[in-house]
């Protein structure tokens, strides 16, 4: 068994299908398999039933499993530290995440940490999730940044550190006076008809159900006109007259011009809880965690953009709720 094996074998048993792992570690399937079939007989025995595209751990695979974590795990942290004693030079940070979240606090965060002089490099990539904790577990990046409850929390093998929370609020196009509209019926028809226009981010997860949910209740005559992958697109749409959308606060993070056409409304649907995802040794090693307690820091000094009071469309809403 050579180490050059061990982060194959696990890239395939988090993964669990060999196509995702052959995508994550850039090798063709048949070098895959050959790899594998590779380990398997220096171990001398099976570590994968396979079947329907399927891998799954044998018991064997199981044992190797928490081993090899184990082991990649101290490389990594030995790595980590040895690259700042190599010619002065410290280690690139590669972090991955939530669009907004990474526009509105890493900034500030770079910045706290030392800025253009503190010798850091840091590798930035904007991704869904499900990708971040692909990238995590195949060891792409050492930190993910997204919002608790956008994946299965049984999925997630890391630490998770809380970094921000932002409400979440009712973005209307400007050109609706919403504040001052008592209900729907009483509303323009092209307005009504915009108000009823729901553009919904989808995350795949029981959020997304909890936000088809909150649409139903506020506005129960709504259809969705679009489904987005991102909340920028979300907004545009917004900003367009296309439709209305629930989106967090940061999603607008204050920028010249990024509000125009668009007025942000209190909502009672909560807020969004963004937390830090990354392996146990990397909030021991500097400056892995000088970065995370700096976007922690940035989390609670970002400024929200301007939220208008709770219009009586979402308050009445509730009311029926409490009362139903």
């Amino acid at each position: 068994m050579t180490l050059h094996q061990l982060p194959i074998f696990l890239t395939v048993a988090q993964s669990s299908t060999l196509t995702r792992a052959s995508k994550q570690l850039g090798l063709a399937q048949p070098s895959l398999s050959k790899q594998l079939a590779g380990l398997e007989e220096s171990v001398g025995t099976r570590l994968f039933d396979r079947g329907h595209n399927r891998m799954v751990l044998t018991d064997a695979g199981r044992v190797l499993l928490r081993h090899a974590q184990s082991v990649l795990r101290e490389i990594d942290e030995a790595e980590a530290g040895l690259r700042e004693f190599a010619a002065g030079k410290r280690a690139i940070i590669r972090i991955a995440g939530l669009n907004s979240v990474i526009k509105a606090l890493l900034p500030d965060a770079l910045m706290r940490c030392g800025g253009s002089s503190s010798g850091l490099e840091v590798d930035i990539q904007e991704a869904a999730p499900g990708e971040v904790l692909e990238m995590l577990y195949s060891r792409q990046i050492h930190i993910g940044l997204i919002a608790a409850d956008s994946v299965a929390q049984a999925s997630v093998g890391f630490r998770q550190v809380s970094i921000v929370e932002d409400p979440y609020v009712f973005a209307v196009p400007s050109s609706i006076n919403l504040g001052a509209m008592m209900d729907l019926n009483s509303a323009p028809a092209d307005v009504g008809r915009v108000l009823n226009s729901c553009v919904q981010f989808n995350f795949g997860t029981q959020h997304t159900l909890r936000v088809q949910q909150w649409y139903q209740r506020v506005l129960p005559s709504h259809r969705i006109v679009a489904h987005c992958r991102t909340y920028e697109v979300a907004l545009e749409l917004v900003r367009a007259g296309f439709g209305v959308s629930l989106v967090p606060a940061l999603t607008a993070f204050p920028a010249e011009g990024s509000l125009d056409g668009i007025e942000l409304f209190a909502t009672d649907h909560g807020s969004r809880h963004t937390v830090a995802i990354l392996a146990d040794q990397y909030l021991r090693l500097t400056p892995y965690k000088e970065l995370v307690e700096a976007l922690r820091v940035a989390g609670r000094n970002v400024a929200l953009p301007p939220i208008l009071p709770m219009p009586h469309l979402i308050e009445s809403a509730c009311q029926r709720a409490h009362l139903a």
